[in-house]
């Protein structure tokens, strides 16, 4: 080292390093090194100039290269300049170059001491990033070559330096722990500011969560409630869970968890809001009432407090319980006070308001005389008094308040915004006596001089004024009077309006209309509603209800004469628009303007636009805002013979293609029409009954083919009118006059109704309270039971009319439409829980019992069985026996199914009502325990037709169950029957056993189940079993392509092959072509699995060959498909033994571009067979 030379670091490198280098020099030098008194300073003008050594050089290969220290590195690159001091930046550069990452800390831990805050090492340590590598070489490392050894390896949790070799990178080995310490120290501390700072940033979201719009929309209207923001329902949740639990609601306080599972409740920090956890509920109860401040005084904010805070502030303020109870309670004497205070100070101001209005009503009559004194001092005290007044208050037209003639409203209930009629406001009274400042020549003070009026006139041109256009002829004329002040808006608006802002417009609606109420020319009028209505090109949802809400204001005001001659119009104009917004508008505006129409445009006019709109409109939107209105404009027609106008309306509707109008159909259209027939007394002999013709006729028409979305749209109509025909006989009941509420009203059970899709469709809406419908419940029960139905009309229609034909139209639909069975049940379910439990027990359930007839004498007897085979039992036992859970529910459920199976086993009846049953029942996984206890009443049953029922039907259930019930119930019952002294029971197991390789997952069950079926294989005793081979083909063929890859690779291929090789030998004809029509299905569908070369080349092409030999006798048509299916697996084995196909292919992947049977279809058109040989290529051989 040069003599001079001053090691500025004090690191890791020994003495002994110093003294084997006499010179100094560091041993890495470049060969461009000069010599060694040479300075080789890499901030000189000759280093940058030639390739000198880097300071503090980064080319070692590995980080255990100690030796070479940085004050060597640092010294060799001053050379002998004593002088030269290094700037911080580059020694800390240096430092994170070389990963010497606890040096850097030490160093700017020392700076930061220092006043000297590096901003290179401020962001290396206040970035996380930099230490969360969990594997591989740090970037530096990279860089200089480093192998994986030199990774800076992180925990699992925080990103921290806690995984560094600290002993590795440090001079000093005992310091190991403290500096460890000292690194989670510093990261604990930047992590907590991390989250303090995101907590407060989710507390000021929260608090601006609502749009200023929305706000100030809820303040206007204080009767809108502001919708809950989701971390108020968060914390809301959290105490509402703390209040279950401390009250011993155990259950409720699970089910409460349950529902809200993306909340942690145990963790109050969970909630996400930078505040304290606030008192318990009964706590913020007891409290609500004492808070008297006023809102205007009070604001939220939002307190950071740390996480140690919150544990020490609960704690004392547990033993300080009392003393703050004594504080509360004089603070409520204090408030308490105050209050008579204010009172006090109201009634002073109301006897000054009184004085004042007195006052008014003087000025009022001397406004014709001159301005005395004491008019002065009255109209200072009034200025003063309007001062603290609102500013708008009275000076325009309230065109939101409905005149006491309408709506019966007492106006003075509010005298703050609404004063009495007889007292003018103070601004009206100002208003008024301005006339004579304006009819009087105003005085000018004249200067004392001499001028010319010429010259005056010439001198007052220079003043720039403009009067002659249209705009300047406006402004130089002021408006003297009320009337003239309409007169102006009305010519100023039209030019106005097309220079406002397209998203700022609807900010001239009032002004529009006020001026259109008010104008006194009709043409002006008519043209201000046209800009009304064209004043926004396409309105948005919120534009469209200011509009609409102006034209009601509109129509309150003028009256229905005007709003027919004037708002209807504009409406008939827009009806063709192009744009869809627009259409909407008049589509919304039709309904909201129903109540101020006259009656007879109601039912003529306005209903002919929105059918017209209906039938004709493009829009899924504006159909669907037509319903709507047609369903208000229901509710306002009285014209009988306008039933059958809307009753088409009405199937035109339901039968739109879009879901939106169809649902706005069943929420508002439906009940509105149904309320509007009852009053008609059309509902039980007009309504329902052209329904249930309509279905009835459908039916007949669609013996070879129904029509199910007509099915489902009468149907779904009925299912909507269940709730006002429940109506209906509620109120013509013979209890109806003796239904008058006397004390409490009886509560009715949450469960008592189904859930309706809408308001309307609520009976304690129809009825008229939910206090009425309880008495009303409680009397009909009552009937019920005791009284019976004499008398009672409207009910007994239901049970000798609508029942039996309901009853009659279930026994004709086709049993295997799935659709139908679903869409029935769903309806029987919602008519028997509506009526209730008692109806359903003694008017619903004995009808369908009757036609049944489940008995012993009539298991063998045609008559008796064949409703057993249509569509009313999936219907009675879906839809009817489900209605209510309780034990005797259940039990007569699963008798019933447990009858029917043994009735139609014995009777060899077909099983599609049975399977229809199974299917609609196991959609619920609440009944699969119910469903596998009737089925192991088969399985165990004495007779072998009812044993071979029961394995059937598990094929249907096993696809449903998951998997737990599947090993413990469905298995075992199966290798109970696999093991039946019948061979036919046995047969019948298989199907079930192949969806259960199909769809169960577990190892262990697919073991069980692959060696039960290769047992029916390879056990002697089945091999002349035709019809088990015929079933397990038949198995192979449906559920190969969806099996695990294993149980099609190692047991369906090669099983296959060997019956393709045992049908080659089989001298029974019939049974020979049968095998072979099974194979050549099997084989189609197994053709487009992905299977590997070994497989194709082993069993699937030798299998396809045998099939071939036996089709070129039986099936020449099979067999041409056979040879091009078998030419396509040469050519992809080939391929692959020449390196051009890619791995195992299937003969599906090989088609690249199409499906896999369209191509498979365009090879056979390509072939020399007929067009009648290929149209029944796939069709069993007869």
């Amino acid at each position: 080292m040069a003599a001079g030379s001053v090691n500025p670091f004090n690191l890791s490198d020994s003495e002994e390093e110093t003294e084997r280098r006499p010179d100094g020099a560091d041993i890495e030098r470049s060969p461009s090194d000069g010599p060694q008194g040479q300075s080789t300073n890499p901030f000189s003008p000759q280093a940058d100039s030639e390739p000198a050594v880097l300071l503090l050089s980064s080319t070692r290969t590995s980080p255990s290269v100690e030796g070479i220290s940085v004050s060597t590195a640092a010294a060799a690159a001053v050379g002998g300049n004593a002088e030269t001091r290094l700037p911080v930046d580059v020694i800390a550069a240096q430092l994170l170059r070389d990963q010497y990452i606890l040096t850097a800390l030490e160093f700017h831990t020392e700076l930061l001491e220092a006043g000297r805050e590096l901003p290179r090492l401020r962001d290396y340590f206040s970035n996380p990033g930099n230490f969360e590598r969990q594997s591989g070489t740090p970037p530096a490392c990279k860089e200089q070559g480093l192998g994986p050894g030199g990774a800076l390896n992180r925990a699992g949790s925080i990103s921290t330096l806690d995984s560094l070799d600290f002993a590795r990178y440090s001079d000093d080995g005992n310091r190991e722990s403290d500096e460890k310490v000292a690194v989670l120290e510093f990261e604990l501390r930047k992590a907590k500011e991390t989250i303090q700072a995101l907590r407060a940033n989710l507390t000021q979201a929260a608090e601006c969560d609502n749009p200023s719009q929305e706000r100030k929309n809820f303040k206007s209207s204080p009767e809108i409630q502001e919708p809950i923001r989701s971390l108020e329902k968060r914390a809301l949740n959290f105490l509402v869970n703390e209040y279950l639990l401390k009250n011993e609601y155990k259950l409720s306080a699970i089910t409460f968890s349950d529902e809200n599972d993306d909340q942690d409740f145990e963790l109050w920090d969970d909630v996400g809001l930078n505040i304290p956890k606030p008192p318990d509920l009964v706590q913020l109860y007891r409290n609500c009432g004492n808070s008297m401040l006023s809102l205007r005084e009070t604001v939220d904010v939002a307190v950071g407090v740390e996480a140690g805070e919150l544990a020490g502030d609960c704690i004392s303020q547990q033993p300080m319980q009392k003393t703050e109870t004594i504080q509360q309670t004089e603070v409520v004497e204090e408030l308490e006070y105050q209050i008579s205070l204010l009172n006090n100070e109201k009634q002073t101001l109301a006897e000054q308001i009184k004085k004042l209005q007195s006052e008014i009503q003087e000025l009022k009559k001397n406004v014709s005389a001159p301005l005395s004194v004491a008019m002065e001092m009255g109209q200072s005290r009034l200025d003063s008094a309007e001062d603290r007044a609102s500013l708008d208050n009275g000076q325009y037209l309230d065109i939101r308040r409905v005149t006491g003639q309408e709506e019966g409203k007492d106006t003075s209930a509010n005298p703050a915004s609404a004063p009495a009629p007889a007292t003018p406001t103070p601004h009206h009274s100002k208003l008024k006596s301005q006339p004579p400042y304006s009819k009087e020549p105003v005085q000018l003070d004249r200067p004392n001089r001499k001028l010319s009026p010429a010259f005056q006139q010439a001198l007052l041109s220079f003043c720039r004024m403009s009067a002659d256009s249209r705009l300047g002829s406006e402004v130089s004329r002021i408006a003297d009077s009320e009337e003239s002040v309409m007169l102006m808006l009305g010519r100023c608006l039209p030019h106005i309006v097309p220079n406002v802002l397209l998203a700022k417009r609807e900010e001239l609606i009032p002004l529009i209309l006020c001026t259109a109420c008010l104008h006194p020319e009709p043409k002006e009028r008519d043209q201000l509603l046209h800009i009304l209505f064209n004043l926004i090109k396409r309105p948005d949802d919120e534009q469209r209800q200011m509009i609409l809400t102006g034209c009601v204001a509109f129509a309150r005001h003028v009256g229905p004469t005007r709003v027919e001659a004037e708002l209807l119009p504009q409406c008939w104009e827009q009806i063709n628009h192009k744009y869809p917004e627009r259409r909407l508008l008049v589509a919304e505006a039709c309904g909201a303007l129903a109540p101020y129409l006259p009656k007879e445009i109601r039912s003529s006019l306005v209903l002919s636009m929105l059918q017209q709109m209906l039938a004709e409109d493009k829009a899924d939107l504006v159909r669907e805002a037509v319903v709507k209105s047609l369903g208000i404009i229901m509710a306002y027609i009285d014209d009988p013979d306008k039933y059958s106008q809307g009753f088409e309306m009405m199937l035109l509707s339901l039968g739109d293609p879009s879901e939106r109008v169809v649902n706005a159909t069943h929420q508002v259209f439906i009940p509105a029409f149904a309320a509007w027939t009852t009053e008609l007394g059309n509902l039980q002999s007009l309504l329902i009954p052209s329904l249930l013709s309509r279905i009835e006729k459908l039916l007949k028409q669609g013996e070879h083919g129904l029509d199910e979305h007509k099915l489902h749209m009468f149907l779904s109509a009925l299912q909507s009118m269940i709730p006002p025909l429940f109506a209906v006989v509620l109120q013509n009941a013979p209890f109806t006059s003796r239904a008058k509420l006397q004390g409490e009203a009886p509560t009715i059970e949450v469960t008592r109704f189904p859930r309706p899709a809408s308001p309307l469709q609520d009976v304690a809406t129809i009825v008229g309270s939910r206090e009425q419908l309880a008495l009303l419940l409680q009397l009909y029960d009552h009937q019920l039971v005791h009284e019976g139905t004499t008398g009672w009309d409207s009910l007994l229609w239901v049970v000798n009319q609508l029942l039996p034909q309901l009853i009659e139209i279930v026994g004709r639909i086709n049993v295997t439409s799935s659709t139908c069975v679903h869409e029935f049940s769903r309806f029987f379910w919602r008519l028997c829980r509506t009526f209730g439990k008692i109806f359903t027990n003694t008017k619903v359930k004995p009808q369908f019992q009757e036609i049944l007839r489940l008995s012993e004498e009539n298991v063998d007897a045609s008559d008796g069985n064949g409703i057993l085979t249509k569509a009313t039992v999936p219907i009675y036992a879906t839809g009817v026996l489900t209605c209510y859970n309780q034990d005797e529910d259940r039990k007569l459920l699963v008798g019933f199914l447990e009858d029917v199976m043994t009735t139609l086993s014995l009777s060899h009846a077909p099983l599609d009502s049975l399977k229809a049953s199974f299917v609609e029942l196991g959609a619920n996984p609440a009944y699969h325990e119910l469903l596998l206890t009737v089925l192991w009443y088969g399985v165990v049953h004495t007779s072998a037709l009812v044993r071979c029922t029961a394995a059937r039907m598990f094929e249907l259930l096993v696809k449903g169950v998951n998997e737990t019930l599947v090993a413990q119930r469905v298995v075992p019952a199966l290798i109970t029957l696999s093991s039946d002294p019948e061979i036919s029971v046995r047969i019948s197991t298989i199907p079930a056993f192949g969806t259960i390789m199909e769809t169960v997952t577990q190892k262990e069950l697919l073991e069980r189940v692959k060696m039960q079926l290769a047992s029916f294989l390879e056990d002697p005793q089945y091999q002349d079993q035709h019809s088990l081979h015929m079933e397990i083909i038949k198995t192979f063929g449906r559920v190969g392509p969806n099996a695990e890859p294993r149980f099609r690779d190692e047991f369906v291929l090669p099983h296959l092959h060997k019956l393709a090789l045992a049908n080659n030998v089989q001298t029974a004809e019939n049974k020979r072509i049968d095998i072979a029509t099974q194979l050549f299905e099997a084989y189609s569908a197994l053709s487009c699995c992905f299977i590997s070369e070994d497989l194709m080349v082993n069993h699937f092409l030798p299998g396809l060959r045998c099939l071939r030999a036996d089709m070129e006798h039986f099936s020449p048509e099979h067999e041409v498909i056979l040879s091009s299916m078998i030419k396509e697996c040469e050519l992809k084995v080939e391929n692959k033994g020449v390196g051009e196909a890619q791995g195992s292919m299937s003969i599906a992947a090989s088609l690249v571009g199409e499906d896999a049977k369209t191509k498979f279809l365009s090879k056979m058109g390509q072939l020399t067979t007929s067009g009648a040989m290929l149209a029944n290529v796939f069709q069993r051989k007869k």
